[in-house]
């Protein structure tokens, strides 16, 4: 059986009249990245704050890293590190400053907090700006050293929300390849961003929350085969073949503006057959291209119309 490194079952949480989170069960497995979508307002960030015990629930029962998060808070921030929206860093101090206050935090010994601040400035690449004030520091530099403090205290299960906000792409991209270098050393990842694409391609399972309840959950591709919408598009060189082959197929849209024929389906077989009928009546394709849903269409298919905004 699959060890869990965070199990959740029913949990509530509420504002005044306002309901944040209504019955949310999740179960995230050792050493795997787990991805919480939603749009803003969803609860996506009540639900970190509550599972890193930094406000209580209402409702529910909840294990992190073994720990029940009600009887026993002090072990579950024994075996936590926290990366949220905002840097954390002082900007005051410089990087090998930032992680050796850190390490002071965790009551390591001196010796132990200047091992493991050096260590983690060469590995997140930070080793040449390690005397320089954080204030001097790019946005990436910044979001990799806020990381690096969370590592200090060596958790097993790191909840990164929306780490990459405002990163540009290239900074986002090694931010992705530290988090898969972490999941590889065994260390469990719970995410929530805005950028699809980040979950889709560093998640190993995805929950989909909308108006503080889980709507869907499962592998990206499982998500997407949830919306219908794939389909094949064929391009021609002139009216007269795209006119032909619309005839032919039966169904489809044309465009006579970019001689193009759009026909539901993606599935191998269904190109397959479309293309051999194509064939048999000599009609030549110039271009194809497949169109499988992404999460994209997943979220603005799934998800509600957003009303005013909860936290």
């Amino acid at each position: 059986m699959t060890n869990l490194a965070i199990a959740a079952d029913g949990l509530r949480k509420s504002y005044r009249d306002k309901i944040v989170l209504d019955g949310v069960d999740l179960a995230v497995p050792e050493g795997t990245v787990f991805a919480l979508l939603g749009p803003n307002g969803a609860g996506k960030t009540t639900t970190v704050q509550i599972l890193s015990t930094l406000v209580p629930a209402d409702g529910g029962t909840v294990r992190v890293a073994g720990h029940d998060l009600a009887r026993d808070p002090d072990g579950v921030r024994g075996a936590i590190g926290v990366t949220g929206q905002y840097s954390a860093v002082d900007k005051l101090l410089t990087g090998e400053e930032n992680l050796r206050l850190m390490a002071d935090l965790h009551h390591l010994p001196r010796r132990e907090g200047r091992r493991r601040a050096a260590a983690l400035l060469d590995r997140f690449d930070l080793a040449d700006a390690a005397r320089k004030p954080a204030g001097t520091y790019s946005g990436g530099m910044r979001r990799r050293l806020d990381l690096a403090m969370t590592l200090v205290g060596d958790p097993r299960v790191i909840f990164l929300d929306e780490p990459t906000t405002g990163l540009d792409p290239r900074s986002r991209r090694a931010m992705w390849q530290i988090v898969r270098e972490l999941v590889a050393d065994g260390v469990t990842i719970f995410l929530t961003t805005q950028y699809l694409e980040e979950a889709d391609g560093l998640a190993d399972r995805i929950a989909l929350l909308d108006h503080g309840r889980l709507i869907a959950e499962g592998t990206a591709d499982e998500l997407k085969r949830l919306i219908p919408g794939g389909h094949v598009r064929l391009a021609f060189a002139d009216a007269g073949l795209l006119d032909a082959a619309h005839r032919i197929v039966g169904t489809g849209t044309a465009d006579p503006d970019t001689l193009t024929l759009r026909v539901p389906g993606d599935g191998v077989r269904a190109i397959r057959e479309l293309l051999v009928a194509l064939d048999e009546h000599a009609i030549d394709v110039a271009g194809l291209t497949v169109h499988t849903p992404d999460l994209d269409d997943v979220f603005l298919t799934l998800t509600g119309p957003q009303k005013e905004p909860v936290r």
